[in-house]
């Protein structure tokens, strides 16, 4: 979009924040870049330069601007409505695969050489990876500084940072201040995680606060009641206007606590090291579908006079998603051709037995879901379920533990629905739901779905499923999100009988 000057010009002056997080304003009077919705009076057309990527401003020499913070816009709806080489390297830097195992290690992932990526991202994005993850890393150094008493050493170690020097020098260049002038600077009163004792490893004990952004409307109604709805005991719980639950990261485990607010999501975090942070992040993030852009997508299904009622109703449904994508797959399997509250006691069993134990402070959550690995070893004898669907079990964990079917940020989605259909027990259903749900792709559809052919029924659309993909065909690229709206037309069961 960044390319449509005269778009990007009106939304600017309009001060449309739907438009925060596609596109970046850089004024070259000033040396800053915003986000669209700025709330400084808007400078002259002539002055202002548009950026893909905050990271394309920071290369290109403009620093962050202190008013409206656009490194905190919500991220571009881009990048989980795609599965191009572009958008799965840019959903594996925001799961910090870069600081972990470098451009090398994200290359591998992809499948395709260092020099190709560098070349894609710098012509969609206009900087490469190590930018990307750099422009990343300030951002999580700047919410450590300003939401915590963190020793500056700790808050460099936790946000990525290899180095003291690298990470003083990258805070002055971004944000035009010295780290402890940016401190300095932050609201009193913020919640904040405790300094540490002499000797341990950053972040043994506390929880970080922040606020989640999202483009409105969202309708937090069937998002969270879904996720409350299927939690299972010991990983998951909803209280006190919060869906909880346990994270499985790569430095270590954590805990989350999500509420909705009119303006932003209210998270918790109590992370085993800090250094999980900006992944625990974009996890949630991802789970919740803050992302995605409601007013195109409602738009576009407002061209179904049967389907624009229900948009008009209770606009901003998002797409219930996960943090764990292998987690949600071996859920999905045990959910087939079961009610929701069979499916949960299943998970609780497995949790139960096969789960590591976690401490919760406030002793509701007690495991991280089973790894596949973990489950990998279980006795198929010991699983109470039918044969048939103890063999899809077992060969789906075993396939998840080798590698041979994976399923993350990286996953290409045609590639990995062909994968999980060739696996015994696997038909469309299960396959559409895991790319809904676990893989994000946005036009997931579940034509054979029970509730989704009640709801079409009752609102006179075609209820067999061939009709009914037919009429669906105009919904595109948008069908998961049909599917939520179709949903929410009756009190029906979670789960559903298709395999």
């Amino acid at each position: 979009m960044h390319t449509d000057t005269a778009r990007c010009v009106r939304a600017v002056q309009s001060k449309d924040a739907r438009f925060d997080g596609w596109f970046f304003t850089a004024v070259v009077t000033t040396g800053i870049y915003c986000r669209p919705s700025c709330p400084v009076v808007p400078p002259k057309p002539e002055n202002m330069r548009f950026f893909p990527s905050a990271a394309a401003c920071q290369q290109a020499g403009f620093r962050a601007c202190k008013r409206c913070r656009p490194d905190t816009s919500p991220g571009s709806p881009e990048w989980n409505q795609r599965a191009d080489l572009v958008a799965r390297a840019m959903r594996l830097i925001a799961d910090g695969v870069v600081d972990r195992e470098g451009v090398p290690g994200l290359a591998a992932r992809l499948g395709y050489s260092t020099r190709q990526i560098e070349r894609q991202l710098l012509a969609e994005l206009g900087a490469g990876p190590l930018a990307l993850a750099r422009a990343q890393r300030a951002q999580a150094a700047r919410l450590l500084i300003e939401t915590t008493p963190l020793p500056m050493a700790d808050v460099a170690f936790a946000a990525g940072f290899a180095s003291i020097r690298t990470f003083n020098d990258t805070v002055r260049e971004v944000f035009a201040l010295a780290p402890t002038d940016l401190r300095a600077r932050a609201p009193r009163g913020t919640p904040g995680t405790p300094p540490n004792t002499p000797g341990t490893p950053p972040n043994t004990a506390g929880a970080l606060t922040l606020r989640l952004p999202f483009r409105a409307p969202l309708n937090p109604d069937n998002l969270f009641g879904h996720l409350a709805a299927t939690a299972v005991p010991g990983v998951e719980e909803w209280r006190d206007g919060a869906y909880r639950r346990t994270l499985r990261l790569p430095y270590g485990h954590g805990l989350v606590s999500l509420s909705p607010q009119p303006d932003h999501i209210a998270c918790r975090l109590t992370l085993g090291d800090l250094r999980d942070l900006t992944v625990a992040i974009s996890r949630c993030r991802r789970m919740l579908d803050l992302d995605a852009d409601p007013v195109a997508i409602d738009d576009q299904l407002r061209t179904d006079p049967l389907l624009a009622p229900l948009v008009d109703k209770a606009p901003g449904r998002r797409v219930p998603r996960t943090v764990d994508e292998a987690e949600f797959a071996v859920r999905a399997v045990l959910g087939q051709q079961v009610s929701t509250a069979a499916a949960r006691t299943h998970a609780a069993r497995l949790v139960t037995v096969h789960g590591e134990r976690v401490d919760d402070p406030e002793g509701g959550l007690t495991h991280l879901f089973p790894s596949p690995e973990a489950l990998a070893a279980v006795d198929p004898e010991s699983l109470a379920m039918p044969r048939t669907r103890r063999t899809t079990f077992t060969t789906l964990v075993r396939q998840l533990a080798d590698g041979e079917v994976r399923l993350g940020p990286d996953s290409d989605w045609p590639e990995t629905r062909a994968r999980l259909l060739a696996l015994p027990g696997f038909g469309p259903w299960t396959v559409d739901v895991i790319a809904m749900r676990a893989l994000g792709d946005p036009d997931a559809f579940l034509p054979t779905d029970l509730g989704i052919r009640r709801a079409a029924q009752e609102l006179g659309l075609p209820s067999t499923p061939a009709a009914l993909t037919a009429r669906a065909a105009a919904w595109r690229p948008w069908r998961a999100y049909a599917v939520q709206y179709l949903w929410a037309t009756d009190s029906h069961p979670i789960n559903f009988l298709p395999v």
